[in-house]
């Protein structure tokens, strides 16, 4: 069986380390948002296997929509990091 979306692309540590800094940071401006750099390279790493999982349960065929894995990637990565920071800010304001 065929995954439907890579969540590593094959890109290595390099990449998937570009990547989450620059999803980290998109998502950090768009939910108007204060982190420093490592703060966003973990959340748009974490935010890529939570957009992963996402497409993945939506049946989503983002490698078909993109040719090439840096605009797939960042896509869920930002997403899935525009989650997290919400959801965290949900919980956090409960208490």
């Amino acid at each position: 069986m065929q995954a439907l979306m890579d969540l590593g692309g094959g890109v290595g540590i390099f990449g998937t380390l570009l990547i989450g800094a620059i999803a980290g940071w998109i998502a950090e401006k768009l939910t108007s948002s204060d982190h420093g750099l490592l703060t966003n390279i973990v959340i748009g790493v974490a935010g890529a296997f939570v957009g992963g999982w996402l497409a993945n349960a939506m049946n989503l065929r983002l490698g078909e929509v993109f040719q090439g894995w840096f605009w797939g990637d960042l896509l869920v990565s930002v997403v899935g990091a525009v989650l997290l920071i919400t959801v965290y800010r949900l919980i956090k304001g409960r208490r």
